[in-house]
């Protein structure tokens, strides 16, 4: 254990903080108009959009199917390795798998992603690297690129997974905003908890 001052210790953690945030500011310059077919698709999408993604990129995935879900889509997590033994029979034609992976390599998940291509599901590939194999398979590409020094030794995706977060808020808000889902809507789905009280009592 390296011995470091409170101060210096005080410094790393906000040296932190300011690093990921320019890192999430630095996403919306990165949008183009590549966004809006992918929300379009997503919009029109007569079945369910089932959303995966390996290690980091699981937890980027299960917290993007449940904020689908909350904006009016329905959405949920499927597990890609499961999806080779026998999971992905609940992928249909009527789909959207939206996958996210960094750099598109990912052996299982593309092996996932080539089965439910053959069921007809219609592919989103969330990836930093357009020319990847990932990217190849599917029918639409979201490019998201981290900084590289963004992440303890470029690889523990700590500030990635929020510059990742960052974009699949910007295509869930747009769901929302373009499904004209209402806070109505919304209360029908999320009567639990202290949500659900603020949004009883709101209610005339």
């Amino acid at each position: 254990m390296q011995k470091r001052s409170r101060t210096e210790i005080l410094a790393i953690a906000r040296s932190l903080i300011d690093r990921e945030s320019r890192a999430v500011a630095a996403v919306a310059p990165q949008l183009d108009a590549s966004i809006a077919p992918i929300a379009e698709a997503m919009l029109a999408c007569e079945g369910h959009i089932l959303v995966t993604g390996a290690g980091t990129s699981r937890a980027v995935a299960q917290r993007m199917a449940h904020l689908l879900a909350c904006c009016g889509r329905p959405a949920l997590f499927i597990n890609a390795g499961d999806g080779l033994h026998g999971g992905s029979g609940a992928v249909t034609a009527r789909d959207i798998v939206y996958i996210i992976s960094k750099g598109g390599q990912s052996a299982e998940v593309n092996q996932f992603a080539h089965i439910v291509k053959g069921r007809g599901a219609r592919i989103v590939a969330h990836t930093e690297n357009p020319d990847s194999a990932l990217a190849r398979l599917s029918d639409f590409v979201f490019v998201v690129k981290a900084p590289p020094d963004v992440d303890p030794y470029g690889m523990i995706a700590t500030g990635s997974s929020l510059v990742n977060s960052a974009a699949c808020d910007a295509l869930c808000v747009l769901v929302l905003t373009l499904g004209g889902y209402t806070k109505d809507e919304f209360g029908k789905t999320h009567p639990g908890g202290a949500v659900g009280k603020k949004l009883a009592s709101d209610r005339p």
